[in-house]
């Protein structure tokens, strides 16, 4: 198995890199949660596995996803509740995966979740589709070098105020919780290519309807 530099680097550092301040958990509350970010080698080079979670679901509905999802008493702590819910979700073989490293613990607060990012290297990759039709429209392995095109990337506007980084790859808008972990992924890994963060766009209107 051979890991990337540039994911090495970001393993090393992990548990020191700053949580956004939107995403910083609060002292008390919130459900355990994880998700898989995980890496892999793929036609077009380093890439990152999303799901395109169904138009749907109660929460986040459409919305583009790292796999995961909340902690069962079974999974024994994040990284097995990481690659329980990316097997469900995608059909992945969990035993193609070597976890590298746990971030530190995000909040999303409109699920109330306590999230662990767990990074892993797909040393093995399996074929992947939407295993679970009622939680997962799509999944796609959206190449590195896309995510870091300066084209692709903007400033994400709601309406409500909240202003973010967004990324267009694959015919799918990543926002919100996904899009500012890549975001800091990207830039604490070295990948990152030097883009336009005044470049704002409005919410779309039919993700504004997805709610």
């Amino acid at each position: 198995m051979v890991v990337p530099d540039w994911l090495d680097r970001l393993a090393a550092q992990a548990v020191r890199i700053p949580v956004p301040e939107g995403l910083r958990p609060p002292e008390r509350g919130g459900r355990p949660a994880a998700v898989l970010l995980l890496f892999g080698e793929g036609p077009l080079g380093p890439d990152v596995l999303l799901i395109q979670r169904s138009t749907r679901g109660r929460r986040h509905a459409g919305q583009p996803a790292f796999p995961g999802g909340g902690v069962d008493p079974g999974d024994g702590g994040p990284v097995g509740a990481a690659l329980r819910e990316a097997a469900e979700e995608t059909g992945l073989e969990p035993s193609g995966v070597t976890v590298l490293c746990s971030m530190p613990e995000l909040y999303v607060w409109r699920s109330d979740n306590r999230v662990t990012p767990v990074v892993g290297w797909w040393h093995e990759p399996s074929a992947v589709h939407a295993a679970s039709p009622d939680e997962v429209d799509s999944v796609e392995r959206v190449p590195i070098a896309e995510l870091v095109d300066p084209g692709n990337r903007f400033t994400l506007r709601h309406p409500r105020g909240f202003a973010g980084p967004a990324f267009r790859v694959r015919g799918m808008l990543v926002w919100g919780f996904t899009a500012m972990v890549l975001d800091v992924v990207l830039r604490e890994a070295g990948l990152e290519r030097p883009w336009d963060p005044g470049r704002v766009e409005p919410m779309p209107p039919d993700v504004l309807a997805r709610g």
